[in-house]
Formats: C-alpha cells, sequence, structure tokens
C-alpha cells in the first residue's frame, strides 16, 4: 500500500500540469493551451505520425516521453522558445530541480526509469528522443498558422529565427523537417510570419 500511495501521490501532482498554461494560442477554443493538452496533443502526434520517424523508432517509448516531459511545469511553468539564453538557462535550472521533485514521488525503481526516460527526451540522446522532440518543436508551429501569427506575432520573431528552430525538427525527421520549411515559407507568402532572408527560396 505505501507503493501505491507513493504512485497515487505522483499521479495527483502530475494532474496539477492541466492548469498550467503554455505561451501557445489555440484557434478554437480561442485560449492559451494549457500543458496537458499540449502533451496529449504531442503523444497523438507520435501515433498519426509514426511512418515519419526513423527506422526501428520504438514509438511506444517516443509516447511515453511525451507524456512526461512536461511534468516539470508543474514547478517551472512555461517558457517561450524564443526567450533570451538567460532566461533559458534559469528555465533549465528550474525544471532539473523539478524533475527531481515530481519523479521522486513515485517509488524509487519508477522514479529512477521516469526520470532517464525524462532526461533522454532533453538530452536527445536516443532516435526516440529525437523524434519526440521534433513533434514538440513542430506542434506549436502548427499552431500558430492556425491562428495567424501566434507566438510569431507576440515575441515579434521573423522567419529566420523560426527556421533555426527547424533544424532539431529535422534532426528528429528528415521528411517533418522539410514540411516545417514549406510550411515557414508559405506563412511568409501569406503574411503571418515576417520575412527574413533565409525564408525567401530565391535567396538560397
Amino acid at each position: 500500500m505505501d507503493r501505491l500511495g507513493s504512485q497515487l501521490d505522483f499521479v495527483q501532482e502530475a494532474g496539477r500540469l492541466k492548469g498550467v498554461l503554455r505561451q501557445t494560442v489555440l484557434a478554437r477554443p480561442a485560449r492559451r493551451e494549457n500543458s496537458a493538452e499540449h502533451s496529449w496533443h504531442l503523444a497523438l502526434m507520435a501515433l498519426a505520425l509514426a511512418g515519419h520517424a526513423p527506422a526501428g523508432t520504438d514509438i511506444g517509448r517516443v509516447t511515453a516521453m511525451l507524456v512526461i516531459h512536461d511534468l516539470v511545469e508543474v514547478d517551472a511553468g512555461d517558457l517561450s522558445v524564443y526567450a533570451d539564453g538567460a532566461a533559458r538557462a534559469r528555465q533549465e535550472a528550474a525544471e532539473h530541480t523539478a524533475a527531481e521533485r515530481i519523479f521522486g514521488l513515485l517509488p524509487p525503481d519508477q522514479a529512477h526509469e521516469l526520470l532517464g526516460l525524462w532526461l533522454e527526451f532533453e538530452e536527445r540522446v536516443s532516435p526516440e528522443a529525437k523524434f519526440a522532440r521534433a513533434l514538440d518543436r513542430l506542434q506549436p508551429m502548427l499552431e500558430n498558422v492556425r491562428v495567424g501569427g501566434g507566438t510569431w506575432t507576440s515575441w515579434a520573431v521573423t522567419a529566420d529565427e523560426v527556421l533555426e528552430k527547424v533544424a532539431l525538427i529535422e534532426d528528429g525527421s528528415a521528411s517533418l523537417g522539410l514540411f516545417a520549411r514549406q510550411m515557414i515559407e508559405q506563412a511568409v507568402r501569406d503574411g503571418i510570419l515576417t520575412p527574413g532572408a533565409s525564408a525567401d527560396p530565391a535567396a538560397r
């Protein structure tokens, strides 16, 4: 029963993720996305887009990473990928502290397993982690297109800055990386993303 109690403590604490708001704005309903919704959406993307993962990728492991990857935001909150380096460093430290606390609620064997899975995702040390990180990077871009700018507009980023983020998608899936580049080029043509030199195919 002590083991079950620890597991239920973890599950209840993880439920707090439903109250953590992200930077991403949704089209319908028109509001900010919460981190639990984001995690679910990514897990669904892993199932739907499994054919774009490198051959031999364990999609079950990818899905597990995506379900737990943002639990640290219960303590650390969400930060834009376009935040400056100092803010990103503070966020990284806060997330590692949060991971130790939150996964530490579990029995030691499960705590060790899930913390290891979270670190694998963060450090992109496997094909599964790279594919999971690619989906995590792609999903907010899809939402930005749907709402006509989203965080691209609120953070006043250029196509060049967005394209810098595509390298991580390409590292996890060549086909999704190509799709992301084409989507960004279309966003520039549609006027929902500020042009940059590398967003113009003629400039390459």
